[in-house]
């Protein structure tokens, strides 16, 4: 397996071109952006996720634990999920729980079949296989997104 805590030089590419694609109205499988505030400017800051709902309730899992999403997600707490010109403004609530991080990712592959290959690419997993993902689950950041509470039209990305 690779080295899981760099982002890999195809990364950035491939996120430019589905959030073009994503902004065409090519709909690509599960896949969501979500822009949530970067912690340091406050400016708007966009990346590709797949939203799973598992037991109910959604969530997003940062392959990267500390990517500068995830960093984002915990300092803001909150982001616009968008597919198409469709948008939901969200809470992001961090999973701390280990059963459930390993639930959400024993998912993920059933789930969002075709976000597999990115797990694999970056070194997280070596295959499909459900319970590769769950021995994965303390290596990613799980967030649970809820319906965002009102809070001022300034503080939404």
């Amino acid at each position: 397996m690779s080295d899981t805590g760099t982002l890999p030089g195809w990364l950035k590419p491939a996120n430019r071109l589905v959030k073009l694609l994503h902004r065409l109205g090519v709909p690509l499988g599960t896949i969501h952006i979500i822009t949530i505030p970067g912690r340091t400017t406050g400016e708007p800051r966009s990346t590709p996720v797949s939203p799973l709902t598992v037991d109910g309730r959604r969530y997003v899992i940062a392959g990267l634990a500390d990517s500068s999403w995830a960093r984002n997600a915990r300092a803001a707490g909150h982001g616009r999920l968008t597919r198409g010109r469709a948008h939901e403004d969200v809470d992001l609530v961090e999973v701390t729980d280990p059963a459930v991080r390993r639930r959400v990712m024993t998912a993920f592959p059933t789930e969002v079949p075709h976000g597999v290959q990115f797990f694999i690419r970056l070194g997280i997993v070596e295959g499909a296989e459900p319970a590769q993902f769950a021995a994965a689950a303390d290596e990613v950041a799980v967030f649970e997104t809820r319906p965002a509470v009102h809070r001022p039209a300034a503080a939404q990305p």
